[in-house]
């Protein structure tokens, strides 16, 4: 039942104690409840504290800029969490720009990896890792590309592209060269592992910003202050796709796909089944410019659907800047939605997913528009960080203009990110304001991923901030409701369990994810799924719908517990 459905409960039959109040007042009465009660559980749910200093994280991004404002410097970078070395917690590798032309070094900036020690300690381990990559950095994806139960690295750059294959035991190859995913020589973007065919292991798409080079440099200025030119005076790129030939080698796929057949600014992706017809899909954030959304035939060949899906442009019929993508199930419908951040000036859009192939934009409906109006917004998740049955909305923000301030007295350079709490009912509140001094943080952020970094059953965050440190954020809420996480393990189908879908259900509640690999703003994290389960401490059942295989079900599992499911029925679990 809503907070609203309640509210009505109360005020509604006051009508028939005081005659005098008409209807029309007392739904007015009830929507101010609902403003009151939904800020009320807002303050008493939500904390998030920035606990950075204590991680003995001391990496620093760089942009690599000279002060000749090449557009490059305003898009880097994502992050990945995932756990490289399958110790059970969730590790962080951070993305790096490089020196660009005109800049100076004396040490040239690196990727960093950090070891996840426990109790909110991490290691740097780069070096002995191996993947401590000096180009420049853009996008990141992570999966096991050739199904050995370990989790691989590929990097989108600017420049040549990397692919880590991960050896396991602490260290990785690179095997780039080797299984030919290199790209040759684009400004890279979001990256996912998807697999396209069904045939048990993971494809790659890999999207491509723009066409830049030094001798293609804009020059640009607002007001008499010098900016970044925008990304319309450079011409569009295709994406590419490529195929797993099963022997360690990739296939470039783009044209026969039908990928290569659509040019685009891409930016964030996320690879998603958004019609549930058992196949893979792509979503591709395209910056200035209509969104793109691949449909699966099944095999591996797409059709872009979309302006008839109705997520290319917003409710006005307008292209936004669109930077950064995630999927999911706000509200508990069974279908995925889309939430899609955008530029200054922009609202970051929200499309339901309404079945039958078709999105609407709920943005101004549900609420979700938030405070990102004024911002920049990039890195983004569904994800319920309350732990009461659905989705909230985290939205990393800042400016790409460090000037901006100079002649425009409606944003800042260095933003707060935003919380959008779901209220229950389709609904959302932005409750950034009382959510605990992490949201409190003014940084100029980009990539942002939320997984649970101590294993104590609630999602944190962490946010690669432009020209600074990192922002790690843990989650403190301090009334939180019963939860459930699940691994997957493949074994026909590709081992991480990458498209699959996992339904649960807890008496009145039945909760959808999927399983991805490269989501929010050109990043990857969250292949551990989270389902915030409220006053509910048994999940009835769950069923997993593999990708290329069959459903698997699992009955009567209790919750606050980490459980790994493998295809064929078998379930581990860790509390």
């Amino acid at each position: 039942m809503s907070i609203f459905r309640k509210a009505i409960e109360v005020v509604v039959p006051a009508g028939d104690r005081y005659p005098g109040i008409d209807s029309r007042r007392r739904i007015a009465v009830a929507w101010g409840l609902l403003c009151f009660f939904s800020c009320a559980r807002a303050n008493e749910h939500i904390v998030l504290s920035d606990v950075t200093e204590e991680t003995g994280i001391t990496f620093r991004h760089t942009d690599g800029s000279s002060g000749r404002l090449y557009i490059l410097e305003t898009v880097s970078a994502g992050l990945a969490l995932f756990d490289f070395d399958r110790d059970g917690d969730i590790d962080i590798y951070f993305l790096n720009g490089a020196p660009l032309r005109g800049a100076k070094s004396k040490v040239a900036p690196t990727n960093a990896l950090y070891r996840n020690e426990g109790d909110w300690r991490f290691t740097d381990v780069t070096e002995e890792a191996g993947v401590g990559d000096t180009r420049y950095g853009l996008g990141v994806t992570v999966g096991d590309y050739d199904n050995d139960g370990h989790p691989d690295i590929y990097l989108n750059n600017y420049g040549p592209n990397v692919l880590y294959r991960n050896n396991g035991d602490g260290t990785f190859a690179d095997v780039t060269e080797k299984t030919g995913v290199g790209n040759g020589f684009q400004v890279g973007a979001g990256a996912c592992f998807l697999d396209m065919d069904k045939d048990g292991d993971l494809d790659l798409y890999v999207s491509n910003y723009l066409e830049f080079s030094y001798e293609k440099h804009v020059s640009s200025a607002t007001g008499g202050y010098s900016v970044y030119a925008s990304p319309i005076l450079y011409p569009a790129a295709p994406d590419t796709l490529y195929r797993n030939d099963g022997d360690g080698t990739f296939t470039d796929v783009s044209k026969t796909s039908g990928v290569a057949e659509h040019v685009g600014r891409g930016m964030g992706i996320v690879s998603v089944d958004y019609d549930n017809d058992g196949d893979v899909d792509v979503f591709t954030a395209n910056d200035v410019g209509m969104n793109f959304l691949f449909e699966n035939d099944g095999t591996g060949r797409f059709e872009e659907v979309g302006l008839f899906t109705g997520v290319a442009y917003d409710l006005h019929g307008d292209a936004q800047g669109s930077m950064g993508v995630d999927c999911g199930d706000y509200d508990n419908d069974g279908l995925l939605d889309f939430y899609v951040t955008s530029y200054q000036g922009q609202l970051a859009t929200l499309y339901r997913n309404l079945g039958d192939g078709v999105f609407e934009d709920a943005t101004l409906t549900t609420g979700a528009r938030g405070g990102t109006l004024p911002s920049v917004t990039w890195g983004t998740s569904f994800v319920d960080v309350d732990n009461d049955g659905d989705r909230d909305i985290f939205i990393a923000c800042g400016h790409l203009l460090d000037n901006v301030e100079l002649y425009d007295d409606t944003t800042t350079y260095r933003q707060r990110n935003i919380l959008l709490m779901n209220t229950g009912d389709g609904k959302f509140v932005d409750v950034s304001e009382k959510s605990g001094d992490g949201m409190k943080v003014k940084l100029s952020s980009r990539g942002a991923g939320l997984d649970d970094l101590d294993n104590d059953g609630d999602i944190d965050a962490v946010i690669l901030n432009s020209r600074s440190e990192p922002t790690i954020l843990r989650n403190d809420t301090p009334s939180k409701g019963h939860w459930l996480q699940v691994r997957l393990r493949g074994v026909k189908t590709n081992r991480n369990g990458i498209g699959a879908h996992v339904k649960v259900i807890a008496g009145d509640l039945t909760l959808l994810d999927e399983v991805h690999s490269g989501r929010g703003y050109q990043g990857h994290y969250g292949m551990r799924l989270h389902f915030g389960l409220g006053g509910r401490d048994r999940v009835d059942r769950i069923e997993v719908r593999w990708l290329g295989g069959g459903t698997d079900i699992f009955d009567d599992v209790a919750a606050d517990q980490l459980i790994t499911l493998t295809e064929g029925g078998s379930r581990t679990g860790r509390r």
